[in-house]
């Protein structure tokens, strides 16, 4: 079975999105996303959906807890109507220093006020798709106004899909009870999903009586690839580099137990707490670079990401640099081949 192939936007200027966005539609991509790093990941699918005719468009993800779900339903309801129902939620919480240091809100019980969170959001779209009243009770969260004047009304179309970034049980969990997909972290591994994730998001899902099966998982790794093995081996160092990045961060740490490598992962924060980024790479082995990435030509990375993918992900976030019309016409070979 073959995957949705999701094209993540990579622009620093929202008026280069539009032609972005028609080029992901022409390569045979399904879908966009954007992320929310150095600019919100809303305003550029306002643009991708003007744009476009048949992607899906996400954000994978927008970092909420800085947000009100009020606002976030408010944003979601507005891209979901204007796409004409092609709009998905992808919500996650970052990390407890981004949080309390980058954007200055407090990190108390992230996964139960996630939950919370996704409970609160259907609580608002069902009040303005049905015209009840707003009676949302919660231990993070209460909403109970909503007058006619600031209520947008009914869509045309169903309810925005909510995705949310999951690593830990709990959260994998919460998918299954609440969500309709999950988006995994790069730095997730094929063992990682088969050991960790699904389980949990199987127990999520039995707990709330729903159906494992109706649960999208939406994946992506490291891919380092080329036009051949030259070009292939000539990446792996910054491909370790960014490996190390994220390894640094205690949150993944499970992810690296699940192959003995957690040894590695005190001395990485050690040195980023320093600043010695240039550092980091020279820490990843050989062996972690392979089980945490995917690496192969052109010809044969579409075959090693569905080996190592194939039956356990639906959709699957892939970019590569595409220089040269012949770099073009190979993306658009792997897209087919990861869709078939």
């Amino acid at each position: 079975m073959g995957m949705r192939v999701i094209y993540n936007l990579k622009t620093a200027k929202l008026k280069d999105v539009p032609e972005q966005a028609r080029w992901a539609e022409s390569m045979g991509y399904d879908g966009v996303c954007s992320e929310e790093t150095g600019h919100d990941p809303f305003y550029p699918l306002l643009l991708a959906a003007s744009a476009t005719t048949r992607l899906t468009l996400e954000t994978r993800v927008a970092i909420v807890f800085p947000r009100s779900p009020m606002s976030v339903a408010y944003a979601a309801w507005d891209l979901q109507e204007f796409s004409g129902g092609r709009f998905r939620l992808g919500m996650g919480t970052q990390v407890k220093g981004h949080m309390e240091r980058r954007f200055s809100v407090p990190w108390d019980s992230p996964g139960p006020r996630l939950r919370e969170y996704v409970r609160a959001l259907h609580a608002i779209w069902d009040t303005w798709q049905e015209d009840k009243k707003l009676d949302f009770k919660g231990r993070f969260y209460n909403f109970s106004l909503m007058t006619p004047f600031f209520s947008p009304g009914a869509n045309s179309t169903p309810k925005p899909l909510v995705y949310i970034s999951a690593i830990n049980p709990f959260n994998c969990r919460t998918v299954g009870r609440l969500c309709d997909g999950l988006a995994l972290h790069p730095i997730s591994s094929a063992k990682y999903v088969t050991d960790v994730v699904k389980p949990n998001v199987t127990m999520g899902a039995e707990k709330a009586g729903r159906s494992p099966s109706d649960i999208v998982l939406n994946g992506s790794s490291f891919v380092v690839t080329g036009p051949n093995r030259e070009a292939v081996a000539a990446k792996k160092a910054a491909a370790k580099q960014q490996i190390a990045f994220y390894a640094s961060t205690r949150t993944y740490t499970p992810v690296l137990e699940v192959h003995g490598f957690q040894e590695v992962s005190p001395a990485l924060h050690a040195l980023s707490v320093k600043g010695e980024w240039d550092k980091m790479g020279d820490l990843i082995s050989d062996e972690m670079l392979d089980t945490l990435s995917i690496l192969g030509p052109y010809d044969e990375v579409a075959g090693r990401i569905k080996e190592r993918f194939g039956g356990l992900l639906d959709e699957y976030v892939f970019n590569m640099d595409t220089p040269t019309p012949s770099d073009e016409q190979a993306l658009k070979k792997i897209v087919k081949e990861l869709k078939s």
